[in-house]
């Protein structure tokens, strides 16, 4: 854990905006403390760390929290709509349903999160990194993965539309049903990813990748074909 703010964190308090206002400026470790349904938006997070708060529909849009760190928090329906999230680590959190909207996530990661249903829908940045995540029934359409390795990332029923996974590595990843008109898989690695519910009319979208014989088999069975 980084232990960088500890010897000032905040602990165990119902933060209101005016409070957390009169720390705008400096870094801050907050840890245990409940934010729910507070607004943040527009405020310089820069750095601050959030650890195991309570974070349901907070409004954190427009905010700058570049190089924040916000771990083992709970999330569901917070709004990071607009905020500048670059560098960003995100770490075994709850941000079901939350809204990533426009939101700026350059060199950001996600590990151990649960994202589903969240919208990610038009937020910038390149070399987003996802790891042992949930992002079931997520909007991450137009989204750049070009030469990342996945692991252990679930997409099922996810928007992937127009993503770019060229020369993507899959690890042990799920892309069960997931809409992907308009995405980009040449040189993807898929064989250590679930393919199941594949559409034949999405078929010609995974040109140029790799399978394996046996995803293959069962690809062109759920399509209807027999191989003898």
């Amino acid at each position: 854990m980084d232990d960088l703010f500890a010897d000032r964190a905040l602990r165990n308090r119902s933060l209101s905006r005016d409070d957390v206002a009169a720390l705008v400026g400096s870094p801050q470790h907050v840890v245990d403390c409940e934010l729910e349904a507070l607004d943040l938006s527009g405020f310089d997070l820069t750095d601050w760390q959030f650890e195991r708060c309570n974070l349901r529909r907070a409004d954190f849009s427009k905010a700058i929290s570049e190089g924040t760190h916000w771990r083992s928090c709970r999330g569901p329906f917070a709004s990071f709509s607009g905020s500048q999230l670059d560098g960003a680590k995100f770490t075994s959190s709850d941000f079901n349903n939350a809204d990533f909207r426009r939101s700026s996530l350059a060199n950001a990661t996600f590990h151990g999160c649960k994202l589903t249903g969240a919208d990610l829908a038009d937020a910038r940045g390149m070399d987003i990194g996802f790891e042992e995540s949930l992002l079931i029934n997520a909007k991450l359409n137009g989204h750049v993965f070009r030469g990342r390795t996945l692991k252990r990332v679930d997409f099922s029923q996810a928007d992937l539309r127009n993503c770019d996974f060229r020369s993507t590595i899959f690890e042990e990843c799920q892309l069960r049903e997931t809409l992907v008109a308009g995405a980009r898989f040449a040189g993807a690695d898929l064989r250590a990813a679930d393919l199941g519910g594949l559409r034949l009319s999405d078929a010609s979208t995974f040109r140029g990748a790799i399978i394996s014989r046996d995803q293959a088999g069962q690809l062109l069975a759920e399509f209807g074909l027999q191989v003898l």
